[in-house]
């Protein structure tokens, strides 16, 4: 049997499909997700993609956005993926494919990648976090991806924070609280900028790293709020590494602001944080070695 393993990850734009060895990339091809994204449409064109590659591989991982329970994927952003709600994702591919499937939150197999592969290596207690289009994440436990029967398995971009999000929809929120990723991710970061006169978050990350004041706040309080629950959660789950990866969490000038804010915290309370190492490659590289972990101790 090979010792390559196919990893597909889809995602509100692209799918990408690839063999993995030895941790490492050695082919990948990518192809547009089909729109609009429901399962039907989804599902055969990840499928196509991932045929041709299937015959040199021993097991399919695949990672994808939304909770993820037993294989059945049920969307968390329904304007993106409709009609996802408990799809039998790992049983379609790995029949489709005709290769033992297993299929993982696209920020747990990220989370999973890094502890293998990447910047959680050694450490036994260990979160990933993306700070990107939204906030994902995923936990390390004893050296054991966490995973919970209902797919919530670290949701951090709905807990709670101070809300002060005012551009577009207003935010569902109890009191003055809202969803940190309406707070700090790229997409909040996108439209505090734009009520600013930035033209996006890049532009606003730039001018704060620049020295502009205005910009600063905002860009600040984005990794204030991040690194606030980093804490909390080393509090609770004695989580001792945090990498972050993401379009805005792989900024230098981001992992400095979340340490300068962790200084305000109880030295017990302040994880190491570093980049995530895998980059964009971490969900790719995570679902296939979780793939390969199927029948063993994980």
């Amino acid at each position: 049997m090979s010792g390559a393993l196919l990893a597909l990850d889809i995602g509100g734009t692209s799918m990408r499909a690839a063999l993995v060895e030895d941790g490492q990339i050695t082919t990948r091809v990518q192809a547009a997700t089909p729109k609009p994204s429901t399962p039907d449409a989804v599902i055969p064109a990840a499928l196509e993609l991932a045929a041709p590659l299937a015959a040199q591989a021993s097991a399919v991982g695949v990672a994808c956005a939304g909770a993820v329970a037993q294989g059945r994927v049920t969307a968390t952003a329904t304007h993106t993926f409709p009609g996802w709600v408990g799809v039998p994702l790992a049983d379609r591919l790995g029949s489709g494919l005709n290769l033992p499937c297993r299929a993982l939150n696209d920020a747990r197999a990220a989370a999973w990648g890094e502890a293998q592969a990447g910047a959680g290596r050694g450490a036994p207690e260990f979160m990933f976090v993306t700070v990107s289009t939204g906030v994902g994440a995923g936990l390390i436990l004893g050296g054991r991806l966490h995973l919970a029967g209902n797919g919530l398995d670290a949701e951090l971009g709905f807990v709670t924070v101070p809300a002060a999000w005012t551009p577009g929809t207003p935010v569902p929120h109890v009191g003055d609280l809202g969803p940190l990723e309406f707070e700090s991710s790229g997409t909040a970061l996108n439209g505090q900028a734009n009520s600013r006169g930035f033209a996006d978050a890049r532009a606003l990350c730039d001018a704060a790293e620049s020295g502009d004041a205005d910009a600063e706040a905002v860009y600040a309080r984005s990794a204030a709020l991040i690194a606030w629950k980093c804490a909390d959660v080393a509090a609770l789950l004695g989580i001792t590494r945090v990498a972050l990866g993401g379009s805005v969490g792989l900024r230098d000038g981001y992992l400095e602001r979340v340490w300068t804010a962790l200084t305000h915290f109880p030295e017990r309370y302040r994880p190491e944080v570093v980049h995530a190492q895998l980059g964009a490659d971490a969900g790719l590289i995570g679902a296939a070695l979780w793939a390969g972990t199927a029948g063993k101790e994980a």
